[in-house]
């Protein structure tokens, strides 16, 4: 019988390793300058349409002279990173040890690894001036709901919030408008902080036209949401 037990460190212990984590991240972010995180699935394969729009997407990015951040691991993760290495840019990766992700992805100009989703999880949010979400599951969700969430409370600042793929989102989207803002869970408007497209023009477009602003905001180090 194997013996799968988890043994975890005590908070007193664990805490100044989340920190130093916190302390790398802002370090690299701070020489990469305002990214764009590219969220989604670990699972799929090079032939899948979403790996392959993730890859396109990345490059895309890299060529409009924005790093990407993306989780480090394989599937969409990998694309997004390999889009934009393979087109020159900055291809930033969030990497963590998990069973299914043993590996790094090979196409990153920055590598960080975390040992904890906590730091992990806050460095998608310390310098991102966009978040893009192809299809995925648990991680993809969460990742999405904190950009969301944070955008919404105003605990970061605005933000472009992306869904690539239509049919993929389209059910999230119908329940979020009958569920949450039928039962005033949400604001009707808050629905607005999300762009739902298959279009990567679009995407383009959305992010361009956000970014020019950023010259405007106060500072430009990696900020943590308050």
């Amino acid at each position: 019988m194997s013996n799968n037990k988890i043994v975890r460190l005590p908070a007193s212990l664990q805490i100044p390793i989340i920190s130093k984590e916190l302390q790398t991240a802002a370090d690299t972010l701070q020489e990469i300058g305002w990214g764009v995180s590219v969220f989604g699935s670990a699972r799929l394969k090079p032939e899948h349409k979403y790996y392959q729009l993730a890859e396109e997407l990345g490059k895309r990015l890299a060529k409009a002279n924005y790093p990407v951040i993306a989780g480090g691991g394989p599937g969409i993760m990998e694309a997004a990173n390999k889009g934009a290495f393979e087109a020159g840019g900055k291809s930033v990766g969030l990497n963590i040890h998990l069973p299914r992700e043993t590996t790094n992805n090979p196409y990153q100009t920055h590598s960080l690894q975390f040992d904890y989703f906590y730091s992990r999880k806050a460095t998608f949010f310390m310098h991102s001036a966009a978040y893009i979400a192809l299809p995925g599951g648990f991680g993809t969700l969460d990742e999405l709901f904190e950009a969301i969430t944070l955008v919404q409370t105003k605990k970061n600042p605005p933000a472009p919030i992306v869904l690539v793929g239509t049919r993929f989102w389209a059910g999230l989207i119908d329940w979020i408008k009958e569920q949450l803002i039928s039962h005033a869970f949400i604001s009707p408007n808050d629905v607005n902080l999300i762009t739902v497209t298959d279009d990567l023009d679009e995407v383009m477009h959305i992010i361009n036209k956000f970014c020019t602003q950023i010259t405007a905001r106060e500072s430009s180090a990696p900020v943590l949401p308050q």
